[in-house]
C-alpha cells in the first residue's frame, strides 16, 4: 500500500506531460504528412458507410411517411373547403336561377300593359288548387297591398281570372277554366257578345252565342266589358274547337303553369251582377245551325 500511492502519484504527474507531447506528434505527423490523414478519414468513412446507411433508411421512411401523412392532411383540409365552397356556389346558383326565372316573369308580365288601370301590382303564386273540382291559385297579394274582390289577373299572354277571395296577405284567383267561373266575352273580328263559361276543364266553352254567329278555329276571344267585371279589349284566347255546337276557346295563358300573375284594378266593380248573364233557356242556342265553320 505504502508503494502503491507514491507510483499512482508519480503517473498523475506524468499523464499531463505525455499527453501534450503525444499531441504535439500528432500535429507535427500531420503537417509532415497530409495524404496519410486523408486515406485514414476515408478508410474511416468507407468503414462508417454501411452503419450510416442502415440508420439513413428507417430515418429516411419515418420523413417520407411524415410527409405523406402531412400531404394527407393537408389534401383532406383542401377537399372540405373545396366542398364548403362548391355548397356555396350551387347556393348561388339556385338564387340566380330563381332570380332568373322572376325576372323573365316579370318581363312576361311586361308585355301586356294594362290601360286605363288605376293600380296594378304582381303577385306570386304560391298555391295551387287546381283538380278534378277546382281550377284556382293562392297568390301573396291581399288586402295589405291594395287587393280587392272582383279585381282582373292577368299574365303578359292574357286574362287569367279574377280575384275571388281576398286575405290580409293572400287572395285566390278563379281562373277562366274553373267550373263558377264566367267571362262576358266577345269575337274580335265580329264583335259577336257570348259569356265564356268554365266547366274544369282546359278550354272552356262559349255560350249564350247567337245562333247567328260565324265562329271560325282561331278566332281571337276578347273581354267585352259587359257587366262592370272587366273593361273591353283584354286578350282571353283563341277558339280551339267547334264540334257538335260546343265552341271551345284555348287560353292565352298557361293556366297550369302559373308562377306569378298581374292584379289589375281597373276601378271596375269587379263582380259580375246576376242580371248581366242571361237566365238559362228551355234549349240553349247551338251554333251548329249559324254557320259554323273550321
Amino acid at each position: 500500500m505504502r508503494i502503491a500511492a507514491p507510483v499512482k502519484a508519480a503517473a498523475q504527474r506524468l499523464a499531463l506531460p505525455i499527453l501534450v507531447v503525444l499531441s504535439v506528434m500528432l500535429i507535427m505527423l500531420g503537417k509532415a504528412d497530409v495524404l496519410l490523414f486523408d486515406r485514414l478519414r476515408v478508410a474511416l468513412g468507407d468503414l462508417a458507410a454501411p452503419l450510416l446507411n442502415a440508420v439513413a433508411q428507417p430515418v429516411a421512411t419515418v420523413a417520407s411517411t411524415v410527409q405523406k401523412v402531412e400531404n394527407m392532411a393537408d389534401i383532406y383540409r383542401q377537399n372540405t373547403e373545396l366542398r364548403e365552397e362548391n355548397a356555396r356556389l350551387l347556393h348561388w346558383e339556385q338564387a340566380a336561377r330563381r332570380l332568373e326565372a322572376d325576372n323573365a316573369e316579370l318581363r312576361n308580365l311586361m308585355k301586356l300593359a294594362p290601360e286605363n288601370a288605376v293600380s296594378f301590382i304582381a303577385a306570386r303564386v304560391i298555391a295551387d288548387s287546381g283538380g278534378a273540382f277546382v281550377r284556382n291559385v293562392l297568390v301573396n297579394a291581399g288586402q295589405s297591398d291594395g287587393v280587392q274582390r272582383g279585381q282582373a289577373a292577368m299574365t303578359g299572354d292574357g286574362l287569367v281570372g279574377r280575384v275571388a277571395e281576398v286575405g290580409g296577405r293572400t287572395s285566390r284567383i278563379l281562373l277562366l277554366t274553373d267550373l263558377n267561373s264566367h267571362v262576358p266575352v266577345m269575337l274580335e273580328s265580329t264583335h259577336e257578345r257570348a259569356v265564356l263559361e268554365g266547366d274544369n276543364s282546359d278550354e272552356p266553352r262559349l255560350i249564350y252565342l247567337q245562333p247567328k254567329a260565324v265562329v271560325k278555329v282561331g278566332e281571337r276571344i276578347i273581354t267585352s266589358g259587359s257587366g262592370g267585371v272587366f273593361p273591353p279589349g283584354l286578350p282571353v284566347g283563341v277558339v280551339a274547337s267547334v264540334e257538335g255546337g260546343t265552341v271551345r276557346v284555348e287560353p292565352f295563358a298557361e293556366l297550369g303553369r302559373l308562377e306569378m300573375v298581374r292584379i289589375v284594378n281597373y276601378g271596375l266593380d269587379g263582380i259580375l251582377p246576376q242580371s248581366a248573364v242571361p237566365p238559362p233557356r228551355a234549349s240553349r242556342p247551338t251554333i251548329s245551325g249559324a254557320h259554323a265553320a273550321r
